[in-house]
């Protein structure tokens, strides 16, 4: 994977139209997510209030980054654990307008889901949205396995592969936002899976990492 450069500062729609070269369009619809965030925010836990001034940075730009990572190919991706819509909800905004993609979001929380089906609604992105729990066999069984699986701050990443082996077949790619933990969680997840991780610096956060993940096989299968 080619290196990429570190942008500034995203501090709002056109910085981020110019580091991700986005339509109008697509800057529309991640404007009016952006509203709806803030106002459902009052009600409902959807971000660490800290962030609310910095979403095009801390949640837009963290999540878009990763669609250079995604592969050409893929039809099909599953987020786990969206909560706000980070990172799937905005994956679902961006390749919108590029590709066909059918873009799967995982929220148990109801509350989290309603907010999901308003954004998805009002900009008008097809996406599905699950209300249930990931572990549960009719989550897994309406979601098959994809292309790609994206996560973001989720859980440590010995347990996320628990979560996510389900939806993996053999050319599946893991796209996992972490932290300056990676390497320690990488030690951790080897004790119980067989797995290639590949690390790319984040845009977003100097300490930040994506876990690019695949070939996951827990070790009780040999």
């Amino acid at each position: 994977m080619s290196a990429i450069r570190r942008p500034k500062k995203i501090d709002g729609p056109e910085a981020f139209r110019a580091a991700f070269s986005v339509s109008r369009e697509t800057l529309d619809r991640l404007t009016l997510y952006e509203d709806l965030l803030k106002r459902w925010q009052k009600a409902v836990n959807l971000v660490a209030p800290t962030t609310l001034g910095e979403i095009w940075h801390r949640h837009f730009a963290d999540s878009a980054q990763l669609v250079r990572l995604i592969p050409e190919e893929a039809e099909a991706l599953v987020d786990l654990g969206s909560g706000g819509g980070f990172p799937g909800l905005v994956l679902a905004i961006v390749l919108h307008e590029r590709k066909a993609m059918r873009v799967t979001l995982v929220e148990s929380d109801g509350r989290k889901a309603a907010f999901l089906r308003e954004v998805a609604r009002q900009t008008q992105v097809p996406v599905d949205i699950l209300s249930t729990r990931i572990e549960n066999a009719e989550t897994q069984r309406k979601v098959s396995t994809v292309d790609v699986v994206t996560v973001r701050a989720l859980a440590p990443l010995s347990r996320l592969l628990g979560l996510a082996a389900p939806f993996f077949a053999p050319n599946t790619r893991g796209l996992f936002l972490k932290g300056r933990d990676v390497h320690g969680e990488i030690d951790e997840a080897r004790e119980a899976w067989h797995f290639d991780v590949e690390l790319v610096p984040s845009v977003t956060d100097a300490q930040g990492q994506i876990a690019v993940v695949c070939n996951v096989r827990a070790k009780t299968e040999g």
